[in-house]
């Protein structure tokens, strides 16, 4: 089976920048920021208010939900005082882009892990609900995970996207298509890909593809293509993990990587049934199967 595939260009576009640019930025030193305080979140904004009111808002109601479905707040100190999250809202797309941030011309906003921030501009289209969350559920995953470890650059993404739950149902139709369409990687490539550090999204590159029927086959994909394959994959590894065995069991799962377990060690420990990465991606066929 050999195989071209065109994803959507509705995929996953928020989740670039950091592919790119994982942790590497500052905010202007020029702008004059003004700024709002909350429990858990310092929001530095220029302009209008109301914009970073509603950004405060919708952050603490946020940081309570991912934090509790992954578990952060039981083994974690909260973002309070001086650990607050810093978000740093340009007054738009232009100065955000200028703004000494080492990202990419079109990326709309990034999270950077150890000065805990997040940086986006004002009224991004989806800022509420895609990129707010995901940005997120960067930081206090990381928090929770700590970064000694080797964590899988899939499971950073995938549980980010997965905390974008207004487009969790969007994400799963498309997952369950390019599936149906033998357009999936494999587990094996998903593992082993860093696409942050593909040659080139002008090239094309081929890749095992994971077939419903278990034989081998290949999948053609654009650079472009594949990394959005990635992301979606991700996603929906992320979705098998909680829906079919439970957020307490990803939790368990989170704290033995945190305590030094790697991927397929942790696996096993938190889901005794899964054997192993093998038996992680037929059972996750079949939560394919069934969507």
């Amino acid at each position: 089976m050999f195989k071209s595939i065109r994803i959507s260009r509705q995929i996953l576009y928020l989740s670039l920048a950091l592919v790119f640019s994982p942790a590497a930025g500052h905010a202007a030193d020029d702008i004059r920021w003004q700024e709002v305080k909350g429990t858990h979140f310092l929001i530095y904004y220029v302009g209008e208010e109301r914009f970073a009111r509603d950004v405060l808002n919708k952050a603490e109601g946020y940081y309570s939900r991912i934090a509790d479905e992954l578990g952060y707040a039981r083994y974690q100190w909260f973002w309070t005082w001086d650990n607050r999250c810093k978000i740093y809202i340009y007054p738009d797309h232009e100065s955000f882009s200028k703004a000494s941030l080492n990202q990419p011309g079109w990326a709309e906003g990034m999270a950077e892990y150890k000065s805990r921030s997040i940086y986006s501009y004002a009224w991004k289209e989806g800022f509420f609900e895609s990129l707010l969350p995901h940005e997120m559920t960067h930081l206090i995953f990381r928090d929770f995970i700590g970064f000694p470890g080797e964590i899988p650059l899939w499971l950073d993404e995938g549980i980010a996207q997965w905390e974008e739950e207004a487009r969790r149902p969007q994400m799963k139709a498309m997952a369950k298509k390019a599936y149906e369409e033998s357009g999936f990687l494999t587990i094996k490539d998903i593992m082993q890909l860093d696409i942050r550090y593909l040659p080139s999204t002008e090239n094309v590159y081929i890749r095992s593809a994971l077939s419903r029927d278990g034989g081998p086959g290949v999948v053609l994909l654009s650079g472009e293509n594949l990394i959005k394959t990635y992301y979606l994959e991700a996603v929906s590894m992320i979705g098998f993990m909680i829906e079919r065995y439970g957020g307490e069991t990803f939790t368990v799962f989170c704290r033995d990587l945190r305590d030094g377990k790697d991927f397929q060690d942790a696996i096993r420990a938190a889901y005794p049934n899964i054997t192993g990465i093998k038996d992680f991606e037929e059972r996750w066929k079949e939560y394919l199967d069934k969507l």
